[in-house]
């Protein structure tokens, strides 16, 4: 199953690895559009929250009349999905070792650990094993994870063994929304996205 030609496909583009989801999207042959105004959400059925600096992009999402919007697109069910800095913006519950009172956009009942694997100098890469998609390559970088899941959160996947956090939680599902703690628009595969135009096209019928 793939996205109805019908949806679109958007990424939020106001910071971080905004070209990397597009041309990931591309290879499936979906066309993303850019999103950095609450008109391009307005044309979005989906959306992807890119990896980056998740207090830049919230800061920046105000500023552009977008945060309130997301948040109201989000919680009335559109399909969303978030990687690394895209995790922690989805979160409901607290953001550990965040800024004081860090803001999110909200969709997924977890708590989620900031850089829960250090700096950038402890990035990483190591086989994760994705529900759904099956083996792929977790790339990590200042990546989060998640702490604590609510009754309604789906584990997708844990680090596997031999990997630094080897047994945490590194990607889950809850309803139309998808997180992974990994950067799967790194690698040149798009099973990940796939699976998420999977979830799109299934919210749509």
């Amino acid at each position: 199953m793939v996205a109805d030609p019908t949806s679109t496909v958007g990424v939020l583009a106001l910071q971080g690895d905004v070209r990397e989801h597009r041309s990931a999207l591309e290879r499936l042959g979906v066309a993303a559009l850019l999103v950095r105004r609450p008109a391009e959400l307005d044309r979005c059925s989906a959306l992807i929250l890119p990896g980056g600096e998740s207090t830049t992009m919230i800061r920046l999402a105000r500023t552009s009349g977008l945060l309130e919007p997301l948040r109201a697109r989000i919680a009335a069910g559109m399909p969303v999905y978030g990687a690394c800095a895209g995790m922690i913006l989805l979160s409901t519950g607290q953001v550990i070792d965040g800024e004081q009172a860090q803001e999110t956009f909200g969709g997924l009942d977890v708590t989620v650990r900031r850089n829960a694997f250090g700096r950038q100098v402890a990035s990483f890469e190591g086989p994760v094993v994705l529900g759904g998609v099956g083996e792929v390559n977790g790339v990590f970088i200042r990546a989060p994870w998640v702490e604590q899941i609510g009754p309604e959160v789906e584990v997708l996947a844990t680090v596997g063994p031999g990997s630094p956090g080897a047994g945490r939680i590194v990607a889950v599902r809850q309803g139309s929304v998808l997180a992974t703690s990994f950067h799967p628009e790194l690698t040149g595969d798009a099973r990940v996205h796939a699976l998420f135009l999977e979830m799109v096209a299934a919210a749509a019928s």
